[in-house]
C-alpha cells in the first residue's frame, strides 16, 4: 500500500505549476487563487484533498460554508 502525505511534495507542485522554484509555483498558486501556506524556507504548502478538489473542478467552500444545524422549530412541544 502507498503512503501519500496530507500535503502535496514538491514533485507534485512542479508537475501542476510547472516551476521548480518556489517563487514561481507561489506566483501560479496565487494567480489561480489556490489556497497555500508557505514554509520558513518559503515553499508552498498545499493539502492534498484541497488539490484534487480543484483539479476536479470543484470549488473547496469549507471555509466560507456556515455551518449545518437542525431545525426544531417545527417539532412537538
Amino acid at each position: 500500500m502507498t503512503y501519500h502525505s496530507e500535503t502535496l511534495a514538491h514533485e507534485e507542485l512542479v508537475e501542476i505549476t510547472g516551476s521548480s522554484r518556489y517563487g514561481g509555483q507561489v506566483a501560479w498558486l496565487n494567480e489561480n487563487e489556490w489556497k497555500h501556506h508557505k514554509s520558513r524556507a518559503g515553499a508552498p504548502i498545499v493539502g492534498r484533498l484541497y488539490a484534487r478538489m480543484r483539479l476536479a473542478w470543484i470549488t473547496p467552500q469549507a471555509a466560507t460554508a456556515q455551518a449545518w444545524a437542525p431545525d426544531f422549530t417545527g417539532g412537538r412541544g
